[in-house]
């Protein structure tokens, strides 16, 4: 079945919609004869009718029409990733009112796991449209560069702006991005956000990155009450930046926004979002120093590389001898586990952001 998912392929059509999946358009302004359209097993997603249709008409012809739900402030049947404008938008410096906001206050107000059945089926469909759309982008239908050769980028959320590594991080997706790798990033402040800033200043200077990091390191952390704020005064210096990807949840706590990705595919269930971002990245994760959070995703990372589960193996890098050879062991863990297994060539600790961009860099994609 054919996808139409943009007003503009839905207007070439002429009302041909035989066997076409619609999804989630606003149909209510188009000027279209509706009885002479064919929809024979046309499935209607969510759609928007204008005043006037007669829906059952268009069902006795076949078409199958999934209606929208009422009362939620988002989308269930969405067709296109988000942006930081939608997510932003009514988020004023005097109070947070963003539609990224309204939707956290709504799922935390249901309850994450006890909301209604209508609800949970809604997170669901959501989570699923985000799906599609992801496999959109990173197969080339979205920016219509072929398919990305995706590089996930790991680390804490709360190191602040002025980290060491918040900077190396960045210098390392942004000589990625410049190689030609897409960074995917969990989409949330700290490491994550060094990540994408690195991308979207891929075009730019390193003494034009330097800058960028003098601005944001005069709100260092996400709950600093300037922090968006700067983030805002680097894309106004940097308008056209590169595109990258960032995989947040609303399952955690609110958190400002990643303003540096371009692309936002943000999920409800935080169990998708993680083992979904991690199977994305065929090209190499790279682990900065972080918490539990990061230790998890390792250890993820570790399962599906030992067991092939997705038909290829993958890079591991671990940014931070300190915290992964000294501190944690989970380097020497990680190596010790993968002995006889093809991903034992692929591990690396470093502290040296060049040699993690030719460990990546040099990479073949390594199947069974």
């Amino acid at each position: 079945m054919r996808e139409i998912d943009s007003i503009a392929a839905f207007r070439r059509q002429h009302g041909k919609l035989k066997g076409a999946v619609v999804q989630g358009l606003d149909l209510r302004l188009q000027d279209l004869d509706w009885s002479e359209v064919d929809c024979e097993g046309a499935v209607f997603l969510g759609c928007g009718f204008p005043d006037g249709v007669d829906l059952e008409s268009l069902r006795k012809k076949g078409a199958l029409i999934f209606p929208t739900i009422p009362g939620l402030p988002y989308h269930p049947h969405r067709h296109a990733l988000y942006s930081r404008e939608e997510l932003m938008e009514g988020w004023t410096h005097e109070e947070d009112l963003s539609r990224d906001k309204r939707i956290y206050d709504h799922f935390h107000e249901q309850g994450r796991t006890q909301a209604d059945v209508l609800e949970l089926m809604a997170q669901r469909i959501h989570d699923h449209a985000i799906d599609d759309a992801l496999g959109d982008l990173l197969e080339g239908r979205v920016e219509n560069d072929g398919k990305k050769k995706v590089v996930g980028i790991m680390g804490g959320h709360s190191t602040p702006r002025t980290d060491p590594y918040f900077r190396k991080v960045a210098l390392i997706a942004r000589a990625l991005t410049q190689r030609g790798y897409y960074i995917a990033s969990g989409g949330g402040p700290g490491i994550m956000e060094a990540a994408n800033l690195g991308a979207w200043m891929g075009n730019s200077s390193v003494e034009a990155l330097d800058e960028a990091l003098e601005i944001l390191c005069e709100a260092p952390v996400y709950t600093d009450e300037h922090y968006v704020q700067r983030a805002q005064q680097v894309l106004e210096m940097h308008p056209h930046g590169c595109s990258s990807l960032a995989v947040p949840t609303w399952f955690y706590g609110h958190e400002p926004t990643n303003l540096f990705s371009l692309r936002i595919a943000k999920y409800f269930s935080n169990s998708i979002r993680e083992d979904g971002l991690l199977a994305i990245s065929h090209y190499g994760i790279i682990y900065a120093p972080g918490s539990a959070g990061t230790t998890q995703e390792i250890f993820m990372d570790a399962t599906q590389n030992h067991y092939v589960t997705f038909d290829y193996v993958s890079p591991m890098v671990f940014l931070g001898k300190q915290r992964y050879q000294q501190d944690t062991m989970l380097f020497d863990c990680i190596s010790q586990l993968a002995e006889g297994k093809k991903y034992a060539d692929y591990l690396l600790c470093t502290d040296d952001e060049n040699e993690v961009v030719e460990a990546i860099s040099s990479y073949q994609l390594a199947g069974k």
